[in-house]
């Protein structure tokens, strides 16, 4: 009779020593985190995504900075498609801003994050929203230039108001990050779910308990496919357009340049489509796995998958520059001025002096 009482005593005081059945080993208390941390082991990326993003700091900072000087000194044109182009260029200048910190992070400090976890949300929201400015303006370039080729030319007529002193494309650009910027600062003012290891950036969190902001990230997604879409229409309507004009009429003067206009197009999609699709179907992978109950082995997976299809967004701010080339007949003119009048002032070699000899 007294031991009975002691064994109870016991099992009351200690019920893990119960080990009869598997109700008694269900823990009374606050239930487990129904999202464990997951290693987000990003060191096997460490050096390829340093290397890649230094490159893209400097190729995008030289690229963007050449496009802007080029554009301030050409006034020509104050109403056409470079007001998109230029803006482009600033929100590209502002993402490889963004992308010095990555290099800071995952080079200089070896994916440790000294700057506090504010500055983390500030600089991340920062790099998606300028991304996103890119891809709107870029879908915007795209039905600017169709609109154009469908009415022959003709440029559009300016509506009154506010986008009759300014442009419609100046309106429409400073809407576009009005928006961007009024989305970013909430989202910042908001917050981020404190990180599990607080001296990490741009790691994996799961979003379990805020599915919310799985579903924002999913709403940037659809932006992206509506303007991609935007872009595959528009692009392929001008271009079977300009060749269907140049075979039908190939006497016209502007025949052979409206095949090159055509090529052209092409090849802009085709620069889209290689830096931006790889990451937004990933990214939705990605997200499915922030907001559902998964493994940790795939999330690790598709988190790797993440930032290597993100490098291929970033190397678009090295590609833009390329792109304004080909968009602005302006700017092409001006560059080649600009290059021309770099070789004149060169100073004057002993070729050059045998030539000009030769040639008197």
């Amino acid at each position: 009779m007294k031991s009975n009482i002691l064994t109870t005593t016991a099992m009351m005081a200690f019920p893990f020593m119960n080990s009869s059945g598997p109700e008694s080993q269900v823990s009374v208390g606050p239930s487990p985190d129904p999202g464990p941390p997951c290693p987000s082991d990003t060191s096997s990326l460490r050096i390829p995504l340093t290397l890649f993003y230094a490159l893209f700091v400097v190729l995008g900072l030289a690229g963007n900075l050449l496009a802007l000087w080029v554009f301030r000194l050409d006034r020509s044109k104050k109403g056409s498609v470079r007001v998109l182009l230029v803006n482009v260029a600033l929100s590209d200048l502002l993402l490889v801003a963004c992308m010095a910190f990555r290099v800071w992070y995952h080079g200089v400090r070896g994916e440790r994050w000294e700057l506090g976890a504010t500055m983390c949300h500030v600089v991340r929201n920062l790099f998606y929203m300028n991304m996103y400015i890119s891809i709107v303006l870029l879908g915007l370039i795209s039905v600017d230039r169709y609109v154009k080729i469908s009415r022959g030319g003709v440029p559009l007529q300016r509506p009154r108001g506010l986008a009759m002193r300014c442009g419609w494309r100046t309106a429409a650009c400073a809407l576009i990050w009005a928006l961007a910027l009024a989305f970013t600062l909430l989202m910042t003012l908001l917050g981020e779910e404190t990180p599990k290891e607080l001296n990490r950036c741009f790691q994996y969190k799961a979003l379990q308990h805020s599915k919310w902001r799985g579903y924002r990230n999913l709403m940037l997604v659809v932006i992206f496919w509506i303007s991609y879409g935007c872009m595959v229409v528009c692009y392929v309507k001008i271009a079977f357009k300009l060749l269907r004009t140049s075979k039908e009429k190939p006497d016209l003067p502007n025949a052979a340049r409206y095949a090159r206009t055509a090529k052209k197009s092409f090849f802009i999609l085709v620069l889209f489509t290689v830096c931006f699709v790889p990451h937004h179907i990933v990214r939705v992978f990605y997200i499915v796995t922030q907001i559902t109950d998964t493994s940790c082995y795939w999330r690790g997976v598709v988190y790797q998958a993440k930032e290597v299809a993100l490098l291929f967004s970033a190397l678009n701010s090295c590609l833009d520059p390329v792109m304004y080339f080909l968009l602005s007949s302006s700017m092409r003119k001006q560059l080649m001025r600009l290059l021309g009048n770099v070789r004149q002032d060169r100073p004057e070699t002993a070729v050059d002096r045998a030539g000009g000899r030769l040639r008197e």
